[in-house]
């Protein structure tokens, strides 16, 4: 497989692209993409077995339950960012070694579940709390120091958003192709 082929399952959706200015239209759209997650993954999944929940999107990638369980584990970590930046001035926020997390026991359960719920849980209340920001809050930063850089509140959600239709991008290449790469 090329390498250009390996990025595009890598990347089905492409990477985040930033809006030179994000507007309340982006901010409205992203924060329905982040709502409708959940409802989305639940979907996709819901009547999987077993082995079709061992699916890779790609060589060398996640299963489908493992892309199912990162979420929840990713945007558990989110809504503590978006806190932190509203009630902190500039928080420095924790990263986490994603992969590492991928392979703890919780992360390869065949059971979605517990994180089905939590995303329901999470998402809900993160919805809430995206809808009732202000001009002046949306600009408020936290930095992240694993790419040395802040990340605005109206950038990170575009940038969860992004997350949210990536990983379900995956699911769909995983069963598109039978977990067959």
């Amino acid at each position: 497989m090329t390498t250009e082929a390996l990025q595009k399952l890598k990347y089905p959706i492409g990477t985040f692209k930033k809006p030179e200015l994000i507007t309340q239209d982006h901010i409205t759209s992203w924060i329905n993409d982040i709502e409708q997650l959940p409802s989305t993954l639940e979907a996709l999944t819901k009547n999987l077995t077993k082995e079709e929940l061992n699916w890779v999107y790609r060589p060398d990638g996640w299963t489908i339950k493992q892309v199912v369980h990162h979420c929840g584990d990713s945007h558990l970590n989110s809504i503590i960012r978006f806190k932190l930046a509203l009630t902190e001035d500039a928080p420095i926020i924790k990263p986490y070694l994603e992969n590492r997390w991928a392979e703890l026991p919780d992360s390869t359960d065949d059971d979605l579940s517990n994180s089905i719920t939590l995303l329901k849980g999470i998402h809900s209340k993160l919805t809430k709390l995206l809808k009732s920001l202000n001009n002046e809050e949306l600009k408020r930063e936290f930095i992240h120091p694993e790419h040395g850089k802040r990340f605005s509140l109206e950038e990170t959600i575009g940038i969860y958003a992004w997350h949210s239709n990536h990983h379900t991008a995956h699911i769909k290449q995983a069963l598109a192709h039978k977990g067959e790469f």
